[in-house]
């Protein structure tokens, strides 16, 4: 009688994981942090950012900062692609939804002790036909099919959903704001209700970023001052979650 791959790997990861920590060596703590231009590191402001790019360096990430705060014992990867929602498939551009990639984000990065998901914004565009509501069970649609995947090793899932900041009122005015579409900003504002409770529900753990900054210039993006907060809350927080 055969034996299915999926116990198989289990298996291996739990022996690799006993095998460690017997000879001695110290496992790191594997986060994977999955979101949308806020977590690749996007800048829309060339002042802002140290190089004069698009992007934050890795002196200015929040991951990046997330891992110099942790420290050793911690390995922070980066998975943040600009666009991206939760479940929502853009007809703009494809892959963009989260869902339609978690499996294979989290495969090729196990064993994974604890994902960070921070997505939202982009699925209050109008094109996407989204209210805050819907984007909440998008979200916990995502978090259930992330605990369904065999990546945790020999330990429970372990999801942390963050809560963007809301959209500011500006990126109406702002060229961006006209793919954005209308509304974006109520549903954004509206977020942190629907996404507590939706975290909640599937058993995951949740953070409200609403206090980290966004800049002035396009209204929906992290400054480096903003990226900063943001990994200083995390650094906080993650070690109580692992």
């Amino acid at each position: 009688m055969g034996v299915t791959a999926a116990p198989i790997r289990a298996i291996m990861a739990s022996t690799q994981h006993h095998i460690l920590k017997n000879g001695g060596i110290t496992m790191k703590k594997h986060i994977v942090c999955i979101g949308d231009s806020n977590t690749h590191g996007y800048c829309a402001d060339p002042n802002d950012c140290a190089d004069g790019g698009i992007r934050f360096n890795e002196d200015e990430r929040w991951t990046c900062l997330l891992q110099k705060a942790l420290g050793d014992g911690y390995l922070v990867t980066e998975e943040g692609l600009s666009g991206r929602t939760t479940v929502f498939p853009d007809p703009l551009h494809e892959s963009m939804d989260a869902l339609s990639v978690i499996y294979s984000l989290l495969k090729s990065h196990e064993a994974v002790d604890l994902l960070i998901i921070m997505l939202g914004t982009n699925d209050t565009k109008e094109r996407l036909g989204a209210n805050a509501a819907c984007i909440a069970i998008g979200m916990e649609r995502l978090v259930r099919k992330a605990q369904s995947v065999d990546c945790w090793g020999d330990h429970a899932p372990n999801i942390l959903v963050v809560c963007p900041p809301a959209i500011l009122p500006l990126m109406e005015v702002n060229p961006c704001g006209a793919a954005m579409g209308k509304g974006c900003v109520e549903k954004s504002a509206q977020l942190p209700r629907y996404l507590s409770a939706s975290a909640q529900l599937v058993g995951a753990h949740y953070l409200d970023a609403a206090a980290c900054e966004f800049n002035r210039v396009d209204g929906m993006h992290l400054t480096r001052r903003g990226h900063a907060q943001l990994a200083q809350e995390l650094a906080r927080l993650v070690p109580t979650l692992l």
